[in-house]
């Protein structure tokens, strides 16, 4: 069978239906007009969505990491999520907060906590829908969730999780996030909110108002692919004011690329030698930045 066209409107109006900007149905609709018939669109949604069972590039049983979940106090609340360390390294390593997008946390950021793992850290995924009972199985239900949390309560977590990553036992007392989608928007949230965070890294994420930029001590690194113009109109402004303040940061722009570019298990906006260089990056940015 032969493999549908994927154009960029689709592309397009699959990324209005993820951030809540269009239904499923009138998504539907749409991607149906586009695509000619409801049998083709109906082809075309897998691609362009996550597939759970292209989630896991280290098993959760992989004798090279342990995990498992925890609790730890929020700002309001328990806050839930995954932590997972390198089986074979003894006394305390970095630490690294890995942000989920608007989906929570899923089996595929379980398993980018375990890459950030087996590269000498200990990685911790929080559930940032944990005040409002955690992330459910059903995708559309969690995405349909972030409109109810709120934004301050969010930054408070993090801030929460910072500290709670920075006085671990495991912990050489240095802490990173790293953010995909609204993850990434969340480390720049994060990063304004708490001094204690030591780097940022954010994939394709919203950025932080200007005005809050002098509050940010972490050095960032600003990942974005070119084709994504939503969160992209943001950068300008975003860099002009961290060049006024003087801070570290560096921003990379993968040309010809999709926003989610990272997550390999949606077929159509994944790119691999993007997704690689990215990450190569960001675990040298890590371990320049938390030792």
């Amino acid at each position: 069978m032969t493999k549908p066209a994927i154009t960029q409107a689709m592309i397009d109006a699959y990324d209005e239906y993820t951030h809540m900007t269009l239904d499923r149905r009138g998504f539907m609709d749409k991607l149906t007009r586009l695509a000619g018939s409801g049998a083709a669109a109906a082809a075309i949604v897998p691609l362009l969505a996550a597939n759970p069972a292209a989630a896991e590039m280290v098993a959760p049983d992989d004798e090279r990491v342990t995990g498992e979940d925890v609790t730890w106090p929020g700002a309001e609340g328990e806050m839930k999520g995954y932590l997972v360390r390198p089986a074979d390294r003894d006394g305390k390593l970095p630490t690294v907060i890995v942000i989920h997008e608007n989906r929570g946390l899923n089996a595929h950021i379980r398993d980018v906590a375990r890459r950030l793992a087996l590269e000498g850290f200990v990685a911790l995924a929080p559930d940032f829908l944990s005040p409002l009972g955690g992330t459910p199985d059903d995708e559309d239900k969690a995405r349909a969730m972030f409109g109810e949390l709120d934004a301050a309560q969010t930054a408070a977590n993090g801030v929460a999780t910072v500290s709670f990553l920075k006085g671990h036992e495991l912990s050489n007392g240095k802490v990173g996030a790293v953010g995909f989608c609204w993850g990434g928007g969340t480390v720049n949230a994060i990063a304004v909110a708490s001094p204690d965070l030591d780097a940022g890294v954010a994939y394709y994420g919203r950025q932080a108002d200007a005005a809050d930029v002098p509050k940010i001590e972490a050095a960032l690194l600003l990942h974005y692919a070119g084709l994504d113009e939503r969160i992209n109109a943001g950068i300008d402004a975003y860099k002009a004011a961290l060049e006024a303040e003087g801070k570290d940061f560096t921003i990379h722009i993968y040309d010809g690329v999709q926003h989610a570019f990272n997550n390999d298990t949606s077929s159509a906006r994944y790119d691999k030698a993007a997704a690689e260089l990215a990450w190569e990056r960001t675990v040298a940015f890590f371990k320049e930045h938390l030792g």
